[in-house]
């Protein structure tokens, strides 16, 4: 009698052992698209994930792009790449259905030279590059503004064209090309401007190798996560919000990039939502 029960027992443990095997193979795994290819923080966010019994997979993008298409078509669950002003300009002028979900850092713009040391040692009739991307050019235009380069129109707002520029007392040639480009044509321009994570794929440090930075990152230039609006009461997707939002990550983000990022954790009714 005692072999028989001690078999049922076995058995039952057994059992549970293989269900608790199908849970983990069928729960589901939560797609982060990012932009570029360094996942640090998204890679210590992904293991406190696993210990809340979430499945992340961080799929990575070549450009600015991508990630919100992605999204769109629900090939992702969530992304963590662009600014607040990005994401709202790209939103409106493709009519999705997005919504930001979280904020996470502000990665500064930086103008970036191999020939120049400061912005002012950069003579008449030079070339600098600036991504092409509306919103993105606008920002780089504020920079090239405040590095004492430009003047602007009164009243921009951070988004539009070349138009903006009001004087250009150097007449610099202002070129546009795809943000991703932007550190590429490096050797053949004055100065680019570069977008923070692009700079850093491109093996920059912003803090230490940029000849200048942005000297104070507005609400406009917080990251989001975002995700699909019918998602964004999603519990799994607040809790991988609420792991990222946290003091061991923002501590993390500190440490790694000494600077270049910093951790940016407002509540979304700050940054206009």
């Amino acid at each position: 009698m005692m072999k028989k029960f001690t078999f049922i027992i076995i058995l039952l443990l057994l059992a549970g052992v293989i269900a608790g095997c199908a849970a983990d193979s069928d729960a589901k795994t939560i797609k982060i698209g990012i932009s570029g290819t360094d996942t640090r923080i998204w890679d210590f966010v992904k293991k406190k994930a696993e210990k809340e019994g979430l499945k992340l997979e961080i799929v990575k993008y070549s450009d600015y792009v991508q990630p919100n298409q992605a999204l769109a078509g629900g090939d992702i669950d969530a992304n963590a790449f662009q600014t607040i002003s990005y994401f709202n300009a790209f939103k409106k002028e493709r009519n999705l259905e997005l919504s930001p979900i979280g904020t996470t850092i502000i990665a500064p713009m930086g103008i970036y030279s191999e020939k120049y040391d400061s912005p002012d040692d950069i003579p008449n009739g030079a070339e600098i590059a600036v991504p092409s991307e509306a919103t993105n050019m606008g920002r780089a235009l504020l920079l090239l503004e405040s590095a004492g380069l430009l003047q602007l129109k009164d009243g921009f707002d951070g988004n539009g064209t070349l138009d903006a520029i009001k004087e250009n007392p150097k007449k610099l040639k202002i070129t546009t090309v795809a943000a991703e480009q932007t550190p590429r044509v490096l050797a053949d321009v004055a100065a680019s401007v570069i977008n923070n994570g692009i700079a850093v794929d491109a093996g920059f440090h912003p803090v230490k190798d940029s000849i200048k930075l942005e000297d104070e990152t507005a609400t406009p230039y917080i990251n989001i996560i975002a995700a699909r609006t019918e998602d964004r009461d999603r519990e799994d997707l607040k809790k991988i919000v609420e792991l990222y939002q946290s003091d061991d990550t923002a501590e993390l983000i500190k440490k790694e990039f000494d600077g270049a990022q910093l951790p940016t954790f407002v509540p979304l009714k700050d940054i206009g939502e």
